[in-house]
């Protein structure tokens, strides 16, 4: 379905009120009421007022041009082993996933805006609860990735409908009641048109989310737009409609790839390039794609100028018989404003923070861009080599990613 006249009808009517939770959101205008709106505001005010009207007029032009840092991160996958040690974290009573996911706190509560991959759906409050292969998860996770400093998740993913449709308004519900954004997933037609929209340094930013699949288990009859599915021709529709929304930014979440494989599949390739080619008015349709799902590091690379994060692996994990499982990376790009009126936002640093998830002596989540982490045990190096060797193995050095701290 594409989204434009329903997102377009959504914000309009929402107004100039600050972000939104549930079925939509708000997005704060970039404006473009110039200076006539300043001059209509400070008829009739006295020298004094109409000079403090002025003041803030320039400070909303200085927020307008405020650059941003967006940090995203790989899969949430909550393996028995992960709710067992969230269970102990508790202290026996209820779910604390923030103990273990720590580490990434300082790195995503620093960003303007951070990005999470939500992979599992969640049951009730008290369970029952299961891992692989048919996921249902504490919906105390929420809270505690919101707590940890992201502001919104991709939420559309193979495992989306492990749970029917119930799973997936129970995900949205929790993650609402948390403050955190969604995208990707839906539970209503009219939720399902539109995308997270999001407030990061001046700019306005939309997220959009896919999946290429949900092990086969079929959308349901009557709610077929429970789960965004991976289609070029509607991907590029929603990235536009989101743009004349007031998107500044366009960011797609895609979960894609093939498991267990390092380098970027044929698909992955080619829909990239489709997806980063897109242009209307010679401005790009999409500023930057996020990949999760193949659970271990993948690259990263300029594709027709734009960054595409081919997959960030696994940020959360239980063990595996491949180690690479427990490894990912997360993805740091900071936007610059554009140089003039009519220009676009453009990424001008790019940087990878390699991260593991420990699984002995219990599951903890480590970030190895320090050097003094990556000396604590063969484990950790070879870690860092391996998430190395993948995020860099297109080139993307060549491209300006370098080593985040």
């Amino acid at each position: 379905m594409l989204i434009a006249a329903a997102l377009l009808g959504s914000l309009a009517s929402c107004g100039d009120g600050g972000d939104g939770e549930g079925d939509g959101g708000t997005v704060r205008s970039s404006g473009e009421h110039g200076r006539a709106g300043d001059a209509d505001r400070s008829k009739g005010k006295s020298p004094a007022a109409a000079r403090a009207a002025e003041d803030d007029d320039e400070d909303d032009e200085d927020e307008k041009l405020r650059p941003f840092s967006l940090v995203a991160t790989g899969d949430l996958l909550v393996h028995d082993s992960i709710i067992r040690q969230a269970r102990a974290d508790s202290g026996g009573s209820g779910y604390d996933f923030r103990t273990m996911l720590a580490a990434a706190k300082p790195v995503a509560s620093k960003a303007d805006l951070a990005i999470c991959h939500m992979e599992t759906v969640y049951g009730e409050d008290d369970g029952p609860f299961s891992g692989y292969p048919a996921f249902v998860t504490p919906p105390q996770l929420a809270r505690a990735v919101k707590d940890t400093g992201y502001d919104s998740c991709s939420t559309a993913s193979n495992h989306t409908l492990d749970d029917g449709s119930d799973g997936v308004e129970r995900t949205l519900d929790a993650m609402d009641e948390a403050g955190l954004r969604h995208a990707g997933s839906a539970r209503s037609e009219a939720e399902s048109t539109r995308p997270a929209m999001l407030r990061a340094g001046g700019a306005n930013v939309a997220q959009l989310a896919y999946t290429y699949g949900t092990n086969g288990i079929p959308l349901p009859e009557d709610k077929p737009w429970t789960v965004n599915m991976i289609d070029r021709d509607r991907i590029i529709a929603d990235a536009r409609a989101a743009r004349k929304a007031g998107a500044d930014v366009v960011v797609v979440s895609l979960h894609w790839g093939t498991e267990w494989q390092e380098a970027p599949d044929a698909t992955q390739k080619s829909l990239s390039r489709k997806l980063t080619a897109s242009r209307s008015g010679g401005r790009k349709d999409i500023d930057l794609i996020l990949g999760t799902h193949a659970h271990v590091p993948q690259a990263y690379e300029k594709v027709n100028g734009t960054w595409v994060v081919h997959g960030m692996g696994d940020q959360i994990a239980g063990k595996m018989d491949d180690p690479r499982g427990t490894m990912g990376s997360a993805a740091r790009f900071t936007f610059a404003p554009p140089r003039t009126r009519d220009g676009s936002w453009t990424v001008r640093k790019a940087e990878y923070l390699p991260f593991l998830m420990e699984t002995t002596p219990r599951h903890t989540l480590v970030n190895l861009a320090a050097p003094a982490a990556r000396k604590a045990g063969y484990e950790r190096q070879r870690a860092f080599s391996t998430i190395t060797e993948a995020v860099l193995s297109r080139g993307a050095a060549k491209d300006g990613l370098r080593l985040g701290r």
